[in-house]
């Protein structure tokens, strides 16, 4: 056993050393899914607790405990320009003390405008030769989720990625990966939450058609095919803390806080060459369990403002409401995707099944 653990060790870092490390690779797979948690800027990562669980934390899957759960999310970003889309179904095992856990993303962006022929051989513009295409990327998730040792206060979870992108006819391609998750609920109340997105590195293989990608003038060569076709994105670990608080019988509030750590230097508010950091806190209050408002803030970040040249601190924040009747649950979220509170706004809507609640 431990010889196939160095192994795979080994291989992992051999990847590392030889191939790209994208500091953004699989982006869309960071987004997260449920209008519950997009509203209250990801503060999820140690209260979901349903289908939803795989995206934001998957050892939150052990929250279904009594019958199946289903789930569809729909978004559009910056004016419709590309659409996210999620369905989710889990289930626990009754004779494993499991649950089982299946989901598919979609991220796309359509009519897409190619102009790499628009100039023939002789140096020629003919836009009858621009065609249109396509970008999107797809991911297949399967999660598990258990309580290990019948150890009721300690929940894990993992999912295993299979990830499929494609820009048109200039290239496609696959990857494959592991995430890791954990919550720990103590008597007074609190839960954490941790998740380690790509744990192992996520492996991408691309396969670039070079015939549809460049093009010849005058005996040059334009956008000449890149030469790695491998990608590696490195690991993400998500850490958050929670407390729900009763007020009274109808009344509930449950903030959360925590921080976001990439394994590489970016814009963070924290920002080293080995790690940056970004808070995050959100919150959801709570009528009759059938009413929820919910508020969240994230992706803090400096930037330069181009008109002054001055250093600021961006964030992103998030607003929500839910309504839920019986099995059925409706949730809605707003966030602002520019910076320094632009105008680009994003709308998700999201719809949860659980047969848990009509049933009993």
């Amino acid at each position: 056993m431990r010889k196939s653990i160095l192994s795979v060790i080994i291989f992992i870092c051999s990847f590392c050393n030889a191939q790209i490390v994208r500091k953004y690779s699989n982006e869309f797979l960071n987004i997260g899914t449920g209008a519950r948690g997009l509203g209250m800027g990801g503060a999820v990562m140690a209260s979901q607790n349903d289908v939803y669980a795989p995206m934001w934390n998957p050892a939150g899957l052990v929250g279904i405990d009594r019958d199946w759960q289903g789930a569809a999310m729909h978004a559009e970003y910056f004016e419709s320009i590309a659409k996210y889309d999620y369905v989710a179904f889990a289930k626990p095992l009754d004779n494993q003390g499991g649950v089982l856990g299946i989901s598919l993303v979609r991220l796309g962006v359509d009519n897409i405008l190619n102009t790499t022929q628009m100039i023939d051989s002789e140096g020629n513009i003919d836009y009858d030769r621009i065609t249109k295409f396509s970008q999107a990327d797809y991911a297949g998730i399967i999660s598990y989720a258990f309580h290990p040792g019948g150890n009721q206060r300690l929940d894990l979870g993992v999912n295993a990625k299979l990830v499929y992108r494609n820009v048109g006819k200039f290239a496609t391609g696959f990857g494959f990966g592991f995430d890791i998750g954990a919550m720990y609920h103590y008597d007074s109340g609190w839960d954490i939450g941790a998740m380690l997105r790509d744990a192992t590195t996520t492996v991408n293989f691309w396969k670039v058609n070079q015939d549809e990608l460049s093009t010849i003038v005058d005996g040059e060569e334009f956008n000449p095919a890149p030469a790695d076709k491998m990608e590696i994105t490195m690991p993400k670990l998500n850490f958050g803390v929670s407390k729900n608080f009763e007020f009274n019988r109808d009344l509930e509030l449950r903030p959360e806080a925590g921080i976001n750590m990439d394994f590489a230097k970016t814009a963070a508010v924290i920002s080293t060459d080995f790690a940056s950091i970004t808070p995050y806190a959100g919150a959801e209050l709570k009528f009759q369990n059938m009413i929820f408002v919910r508020v969240g803030v994230n992706r803090f970040q400096n930037i330069t403002d181009i008109e002054d040249l001055k250093r600021k601190i961006s964030f992103q924040p998030s607003a929500g409401i839910g309504i839920r009747y019986k099995g059925l649950t409706l949730d809605y979220a707003i966030t602002n995707s520019g910076i320094n509170g632009s105008n680009f706004y994003s709308n998700f809507f999201s719809l949860k099944l659980d047969m848990g609640d009509f049933r009993n």
